[in-house]
């Protein structure tokens, strides 16, 4: 079974965060991504790309959680460019497949964005999440083929956009909130021009003193 997939960068941050079994507190969410972020980016990519973990034992100890796992997780993982897709896994599982497993979800989201960047993770994630429930329910793998990934996925885009088109109203909300942002820009900007002019006069007067 799949236990859980995790996006971060070569930072540690994370973009996304994927349980299957439990959810877990955010303070024990961010102890489990740090973990295996810390040992995961200190391995050389000369070594294999799977390593267990009892991390999750801990998490649900904090957790409180009473029926937790009493065998080690294994984390399996792949880097592409700054990210890390990593997918956390019982050991009934064969690393291979899931090491595959990774390369079907990158493509797919691959396709789906035409080249997707960390960009495309943090400002679309719901769209990701579509993704990853055309490959994965309840950790467990229902399908693979790319093709078929990507066809629910622009009829599920087709769709949202056809109900947004029939919603003017939310699209009306979405847009004042937009310039309403950039209204707030606009102002934060006015205010520091006229401290820096503020600023210029006050030196200036300063200087004519002397």
């Amino acid at each position: 079974m799949i236990h859980s997939v995790l996006i971060f960068n070569t930072s540690g941050r994370a973009r996304l965060i994927k349980f299957y079994d439990f959810n877990y507190p955010s303070d024990v969410t961010e102890l489990i991504v740090r973990n295996i972020f810390e040992a995961i980016s200190s391995r050389h990519q000369s070594e294999c790309q799977f390593i267990d973990t009892e991390i999750f034992k801990k998490a649900d100890h904090l957790s409180h959680r009473r029926i937790g796992y009493e065998e080690a997780l294994r984390v399996l993982y792949r880097q592409y460019a700054t990210l890390y897709v990593v997918f956390v896994v019982d050991q009934a599982e064969n690393e291979l497949a899931i090491l595959d497993l990774i390369q079907v979800f990158v493509e797919a989201m691959d396709r789906c964005f035409k080249a997707v960047c960390e960009l495309d993770i943090i400002f679309n994630l719901e769209k990701i999440h579509w993704i990853l429930n055309e490959i994965i329910i309840g950790g467990l793998v229902i399908e693979t083929n790319i093709d078929e990934i990507v066809d629910c996925f622009n009829r599920q885009a087709n769709l949202e956009q056809q109900q947004s088109n029939a919603n003017p109203i939310q699209n009306n909300i979405k847009t004042v909130a937009s310039l309403r942002h950039r209204i707030d820009f606009d102002k934060k900007w006015e205010e520091i021009q006229t401290n820096l002019r503020q600023i210029k006069f006050n030196k200036s007067n300063l200087y004519g003193r002397k």
